[in-house]
């Protein structure tokens, strides 16, 4: 019998009989492995671990420890619940079901909305598949049959998304038990893999998101190989559902969306103000101490100017319908890189000018559907904390290596330690030249690696005009946020024709970068919410100190303390009302103020405060001088730790 050289992941080769399995090739690694297996990858092709190799390749076996591993895991959990759904259902048609970032879901059309008991009957009918232990099987299809065999069965969705097929592209079907779908694959081996599950919700949702289509119903699941992980994670969900910055910006009165403005568009109220004002100055501070010089540009433009850029080509469907002015058509803008070059391109630039870093606050407006609107983070008017990059080609890795430097140096700043890192590609429809884009995937990764930073390579996730690297944020759970992208730009530079004069007095093309930092002040601030769950370190606070007087003869003197700190710069707000100090202080602790003073004749008359922390309690008195110079300190250094009260124990928060 013929054999193959499989090479794994370590690079140690093994040589087996052609048509091995992934399954094989498991046990014969270990049978702990075989057993956690979910698939397994072939040249960085990932396949049911059943399907046979026959000829030479480098393999992977995935286990729930990959990322893939769980997507496959969730995928499959998809058709199980899609199946458990039909047999409570017969009537409900299928239409999609992929795994998401925890779980999955599956999309359906049905006559009414699941209700909470409707959720429970599928899951006693999901156990019941999964009792099955039934194996997934891959069966290849004829492309044409398989439509007529959707449309007599009258699944509409099916049939839609099959005809949008190529002639002559390979189609394949997943049967398990007694249900089958339309799937690429590849699955879990069987149906008994999956040890724990559960609906989370169901919700609305338009057919391939657009408000034009049918309404879907869709349910949201999770599910593990382990019960113990479902435990932890419905913990973490409990968890985060106090966090959610929707319900603490409400509470907070941080942010609103109002219907009568219109959905997706954010009214910022004086407490979300005072945070973003001190982002802002922040970002500011400190983008010109990196050498940045900030840019204004404004909120429409000619539409030629979006012709030109080549947004009205590729991105039309995100932007809003222009607007006639002067007999003229002007856009809304959807980005702001195009008044960033327009500004660059306004003369003929020197080699000694550059690199030029320019960066703005700029508001930009992009057409968000409805069913994808969330709170801050999914929202039609944003404001991005963008910057360009124009350098020369022999100063681009210096310029990578500071520029993520300089990010992370600020995405700390706000307490966040952990990433995620990406490095995106060159997709196989790109523009450019090829060797421009093996520059600059070799600079991104020597960036990466200057800073020794583990990173993930998205091959082929690149946009078809430039590679790009991608940070998300880890918050408090764990949780990853979008924040940074460093995005490549060969399109731009070309449509602009935008040139500088070299040392040798010839014009030379610059490189482009388009830098995001902190993504958008609106989804940050969202992050930033359920990151700290509302309680702010004091100098992000909205309010950073509250006045509690417990008598009426002690309001003079914590009215002159209150103006003390006002001209000192502290966000301070004063309770007069006549109500008891023990009701003021739980009304402190629930608005989550950072900084209670308690105030009564026996401080009025030395000169003194009672300091209370949230987290910390009371941590005693000191002079009012003391104090304040404690908070400015504290303030100024912009610590995400308390350092007013530091080293006291903590007690339980209200």
């Amino acid at each position: 019998m013929a054999e193959i050289s499989i090479e794994l992941p370590d690079g140690s080769k093994k040589n087996h009989p052609a048509g091995v399995t992934g399954l094989e090739i498991a046990k014969s690694i270990s049978g702990r492995l075989a057993k956690e297996a979910i698939a397994v990858k072939v040249d960085g092709q990932a396949i049911d671990l059943s399907r046979p190799i026959e000829k030479d390749a480098s393999v992977q076996i995935l286990t729930w420890n990959d990322r893939e591993g769980k997507e496959i895991f969730w995928h499959s959990s998809a058709h199980i619940m899609a199946q458990a759904v039909l047999e409570v259902f017969p009537e409900a048609k299928l239409a999609i079901g992929p795994p998401i970032e925890e779980g999955f879901y599956y999309d359906f059309d049905v006559e009414k909305p699941f209700s909470p008991e409707d959720l429970e009957k599928i899951e006693k009918k999901m156990a019941a598949i999964v009792a099955e232990n039934a194996t997934f099987h891959r069966e290849v299809c004829d492309l044409n049959e398989l439509i007529e065999k959707c449309r007599a069965q009258g699944e509409i969705y099916k049939v839609e998304m099959l005809e949008e097929m190529p002639e002559g592209e390979i189609v394949t079907v997943y049967k398990d038990s007694r249900f089958e779908d339309i799937c690429r694959g590849p699955h879990i081996p069987s149906t008994g893999r999956i040890k724990a599950w559960k609906l989370i919700a169901s919700s609305g949702a338009y057919w391939r998101g657009s408000e034009e289509n049918k309404m879907l119903q869709r349910i949201y699941g999770v599910t593990y190989p382990k019960k113990k992980m479902l435990d932890e994670y419905l913990v973490k969900l409990a968890e985060a559902e106090k966090r959610d910055h929707r319900k603490l910006g409400k509470q907070m009165e941080l942010f609103m969306i109002s219907e009568e403005t219109g959905p997706g568009l954010v009214l910022w109220m004086p407490k979300g103000g005072a945070i973003r004002h001190e982002i802002e100055n922040y970002w500011r501070e400190e983008h010109y101490k990196g050498g940045y010089e900030l840019v204004y540009s404004p909120h429409i433009a000619n539409l030629e100017l979006w012709n030109r850029s080549g947004h009205t080509d590729f991105y039309t469907e995100d932007m809003y319908s222009p607007i006639e002015v002067d007999k003229g058509k002007y856009q809304i803008r959807p980005m702001n890189c195009p008044f960033h070059i327009t500004m660059f391109a306004s003369r003929l630039r020197s080699y000694r000018e550059l690199p030029m870093r320019w960066a703005e606050l700029g508001t930009v407006y992009r057409y968000e559907r409805a069913g994808v609107l969330h709170g801050l983070m999914r929202v039609r008017g944003f404001t991005q904390d963008d910057a360009h990059i124009f350098c020369r080609p022999e100063q681009m890795e210096d310029e990578l290596i500071r520029l993520i430097d300089f990010c992370l140096h600020v995405i700390r700043a706000f307490g966040f330690e952990d990433f995620d890192i990406y490095l995106s590609t060159r997709p196989e429809k790109a523009i450019g030249e090829p060797a421009d884009w093996e520059a600059a995937q070799k600079g991104l990764r020597k960036a990466l690696e200057f800073h020794k930073l583990d990173y993930q390579v998205d091959e082929g996730g690149g946009a078809f005009y430039g590679p790009k690297i991608d940070i998300k944020i880890k918050d408090a759970l764990g949780r990853s946020w979008q924040c940074s992208t460093l995005q490549f730009d060969f399109t731009q530079p070309e449509r602009f024709d935008l040139s500088y004069v070299d040392q040798n007095g010839e014009k030379k093309r610059p490189l482009m970068i388009h830098r995001a930092l902190l993504g958008s002040l609106e989804r940050f601030l969202g992050t930033l919410i359920e990151h700290y769950a509302g309680d702010f370190p004091l100098w992000l606070a909205p309010v950073q100190v509250r006045l509690l007087p417990v008598t009426d003869r002690a309001l003079q003197y914590t009215t002159d303390l209150k103006e003390k700190l006002f001209a000192a710069g502290v966000r301070v707000e004063l309770d007069e009302r006549s109500e008891k100090i023990g009701h003021k202080i739980r009304e402190a602790e629930l608005d989550k103020v950072p900084i209670m003073l308690i105030i009564g004749d026996r401080e009025s008359e030395s000169g003194q405060v009672s300091v209370r922390r949230r987290g910390l309690g009371d941590i005693g008195s000191m002079g009012a001088k003391e104090l304040l110079d404690g908070l400015v300190e504290e303030i100024r250094l912009r610590s995400n730790m308390p350092l007013v009260g530091q080293g006291q124990k903590k007690e339980e928060r209200v």
